[in-house]
C-alpha cells in the first residue's frame, strides 16, 4: 500500500481543515467537517473529500469504495494528520469534508410538514444533535433552528445527530417571529414544550388534540423558553413528572413530545393516518 498522501500538519489540506472548528470559517467556506465512518457514510451525498489513515481506510474499505465511486476524493493520512483535524480525543481514522446542506425556511414550509421541532435559544451543540437524532427518529419532517440558537455545524452537534443531519431538511438562522407566522400559515399548531406549561402533555393526547400538523417549540437548556417566545405558541405543554425526579432533561423531553405526536398523528384520525389525495 502506498504511504499516506497527507504528511505534513502544515499542508495546506489540513490548516484549512483546523480552521473550520471555528463557526465564522465554516460561514465563510460554507463547509464543515463529519467525524467517524457513520457520519461519512451518511455524509456521501454532500461531501467534498475524505480523509482517512490506511488503517481506516482498509476496516472501512465500503465507505472509501463508495465514496471513490460518486467522485469525491479520497486522500490518506497519518494518524497525526488525522488527529489534527478532529475535534475528538480519539480519532476514529476518517473525516469526511461536506457542505453546507441547510434547507430555506421558505422550501420547509412548501413541504407542508406535519412534525417539525423548532429550536429556539438554544445553546448547548450536544443538545441540539441529539434533539435532532430524536427529531429524525420520531419521523418529523423538519428541523429549524432559530438565529438565537447554537451553529448547526458545530462539530459536537455534527456528532450528536449521529448521521441525523444528512437525513432530513434543516433550517437554520431563522428569526422566531417568521417561525411562527410560517408554521401558522401552514397550518401547523405550535406547542411550547416548558416544564411550566398551563397544559399536561397526558391531557393534550387524552383530549385528541395532538393528532394535526405540529410543530414543538424547544427553548433553552438551563432557562427554557422566555416568556415571549412562549406567548407566540398556540399552547405551553409541559411533561408531566409521576416520580420525583426535579425535571428532564432537553433530549429527553424533546424525544418524549416528539414521538407524542407521532404516535397521535398515526392513531385513527390522525393526519397520518389518511391517505392524501
Amino acid at each position: 500500500m502506498p504511504g499516506p498522501e497527507l504528511t505534513s500538519l502544515r499542508s495546506p489540506r489540513v490548516v484549512a481543515a483546523r480552521r473550520l472548528a471555528k463557526r465564522s470559517f465554516r460561514g465563510k467556506e460554507r463547509r464543515f467537517l463529519a467525524e467517524g465512518p457513520q457520519a461519512v457514510r451518511e455524509a456521501m451525498a454532500h461531501l467534498v473529500e475524505v480523509y482517512v489513515t490506511p488503517e481506516a481506510a482498509a476496516r472501512h474499505d465500503g465507505i472509501v469504495a463508495a465514496a471513490r465511486a460518486a467522485g469525491v476524493p479520497v486522500l490518506t493520512a497519518t494518524d497525526e494528520v488525522v488527529a489534527e483535524m478532529s475535534d475528538t480525543v480519539t480519532p476514529q481514522g476518517i473525516i469526511g469534508l461536506c457542505r453546507f446542506l441547510d434547507t430555506p425556511f421558505e422550501e420547509v414550509l412548501r413541504a407542508r410538514p406535519k412534525l417539525v421541532a423548532v429550536l429556539a435559544h438554544v445553546r448547548d451543540p450536544g443538545n441540539a444533535g441529539t434533539v435532532l437524532r430524536c427529531a429524525d427518529a420520531a419521523g418529523a419532517e423538519a428541523v429549524v433552528l432559530t438565529d438565537a440558537s447554537v451553529d448547526l455545524y458545530n462539530p459536537k452537534a455534527v456528532r450528536a445527530s449521529v448521521g441525523s443531519l444528512f437525513h432530513l431538511p434543516v433550517a437554520v438562522g431563522v428569526p422566531m417571529e417568521t417561525v411562527v407566522d410560517g408554521l401558522r400559515g401552514a397550518g401547523v399548531r405550535l406547542l411550547a414544550a416548558d416544564g411550566a406549561g398551563e397544559r399536561d402533555l397526558d391531557a393534550e393526547l387524552d383530549e385528541g388534540t395532538m393528532g394535526g400538523p405540529t410543530a414543538w417549540i424547544f427553548g433553552n437548556e438551563a432557562w427554557g423558553l422566555p416568556e415571549e417566545t412562549r406567548a407566540l405558541a398556540d399552547e405551553v405543554v409541559r411533561v408531566p413528572i409521576h416520580g420525583r425526579a426535579e425535571s428532564l432533561n432537553l433530549a429527553t423531553a424533546a424525544a418524549v413530545c416528539l414521538y407524542a405526536s407521532a404516535r397521535a398523528q398515526r392513531a385513527p384520525g390522525g393526519c397520518r393516518s389518511v391517505t392524501m389525495s
